[in-house]
C-alpha cells in the first residue's frame, strides 16, 4: 500500500509532540528585554566627559566618600575613586554620583545591550569631555557608540550607566539591581559586598544546589543568588513565561546555563526556549526560571512566596513551599 504525503505529515508530527511531551512534564514562558548595540573599540582616552540625564528617584544607599578629586559642582567630567564601606573603592563622577556597569553587556569588543526603558533607569555616562582624576587609570578608559550614534563612557571596555534612583551623591540603590547591576571598581570590575561570595573567592557552578536552613535543598546561581519560578508559568506541551515588563524588571530571567556547567541539577527537562522578545531563557524540568531583584546578597530568600506566586525552586524543578503542584 502507498503511503500518502498526508499519512506521512501527521506520523511524523505525532512523534515530534511525543518527544516535546516526554522532554516537557507540565507547564510553560514569554518576556522583555533590551537590546543596544554599539561597536567601537575602548581606547584610553585622555578626557572622558560624563553626560547627566540621571532621573529623580527615591531611596538611598550607602553612603560614599570621595578619596579623590570629588569635585565641586560643575565639574562633573573628572571621575573619581569614592571608599564605600560595603563595596570598597568605587568610581563616581565628579559631583559623587555612582558609575555602574550590565552583565549583559560585553567588554571586548564594547557594546551596550541596555537601550529603551532600560536607558532611561540606567543612563549612559557620556563619553565627551571625561579627565581620569587621582587613583584612575586613564588608559582604562574608553568609548563605545550607541544605537543612537551618542558616545559612551567605557571603563576597561565596559560600558558605564548612572541609576535614575540614586537621588544624591554616595547612594548605591543600583547595586545588585536584577544580580545583574553592579558599581564599577576603578579597574572596570564589578563592586561586589564584603562577605559574597565573589569576593571569597569561592567559583560556583552557573546552576548549582544550596542548602537553606528553612527550604531545604533550592537552585541557585552562579553568584549564589537563590533561583525562583512564577506560578503563572506553564512548562507543557513547551515552556511559556508569563512575567514581562515590569514584572520582568524585578524578576529576571535566567539566561542559558550549559547543563555541564551545573552541579545537583536534574537532567530531564533541561532546556532553554525563546521568549516573546526574541531572548533566551533557561528552564528546570522545562519551567522558566528567575532571580529576585529584591535578593540583595548570596543566601537571601526574599522573594519566598511573594503575591503567593513566587517560590524557590527544587533540583527537580518543583515549587518549594508551594500549594500542591
Amino acid at each position: 500500500m502507498k503511503t500518502t504525503w498526508r499519512s506521512a505529515s501527521l506520523a511524523a508530527s505525532a512523534v515530534a509532540v511525543l518527544a516535546l511531551t516526554t522532554a516537557c512534564g507540565s507547564e510553560s514562558g514569554t518576556s522583555s528585554s533590551q537590546n543596544v548595540g554599539a561597536t567601537a573599540p575602548a581606547g584610553g582616552i585622555a578626557g572622558v566627559g560624563v553626560g547627566s540625564g540621571v532621573g529623580s528617584g527615591v531611596g538611598s544607599g550607602a553612603s560614599a566618600s570621595a578619596t579623590g578629586g570629588a569635585a565641586a559642582q560643575g565639574s562633573a567630567a573628572e571621575l573619581a575613586v569614592a571608599a564605600n564601606d560595603e563595596l570598597g573603592k568605587i568610581l563616581t563622577d565628579g559631583t559623587g554620583k555612582t558609575l555602574y556597569r550590565f552583565d549583559a553587556d560585553t567588554a571586548e569588543p564594547p557594546k551596550s545591550n541596555c537601550d529603551g526603558d532600560c536607558a532611561t533607569a540606567w543612563p549612559p555616562v557620556s563619553a565627551d569631555d571625561i579627565a581620569a582624576g587621582d587613583g584612575i587609570d586613564k588608559s582604562l578608559l574608553g568609548e563605545v557608540t550607541r544605537t543612537d550614534g551618542t558616545k559612551q563612557l567605557t571603563v576597561a571596555g565596559w560600558p558605564a550607566y548612572y541609576y535614575a534612583k540614586d537621588a544624591k551623591a554616595g547612594d548605591t540603590t543600583g547595586q545588585g539591581v536584577g544580580n545583574k547591576w553592579f558599581a564599577l571598581t576603578p579597574e572596570g570590575k564589578k563592586a561586589k559586598a564584603s562577605g559574597s561570595s565573589a569576593e571569597s573567592g569561592t567559583e560556583l557552578a552557573g546552576l548549582s544546589v544550596r542548602k537553606d536552613a528553612n527550604l531545604g535543598e533550592i537552585v541557585v546561581d552562579k553568584n549564589g543568588m537563590t533561583v525562583y519560578r512564577f506560578l503563572k508559568d506553564k512548562a507543557w506541551p513547551e515552556p511559556v513565561s508569563n512575567c514581562n515588563g515590569a514584572c520582568l524588571e524585578k524578576w529576571p530571567a535566567v539566561a542559558p546555563v550549559a547543563f555541564n556547567e551545573t552541579e545537583g541539577i536534574q537532567e530531564k527537562g533541561y532546556m532553554n526556549f525563546t521568549r516573546s522578545d526574541g531572548t533566551k531563557q533557561q528552564t528546570i524540568n522545562c519551567s522558566p526560571i528567575y532571580t529576585f531583584s529584591g535578593d540583595k546578597a548570596p543566601g537571601d530568600i526574599n522573594g519566598q512566596g511573594v503575591g503567593g506566586t513566587w517560590y524557590a525552586v527544587a533540583p527537580n524543578g518543583k515549587l518549594v513551599g508551594a500549594p500542591a503542584q
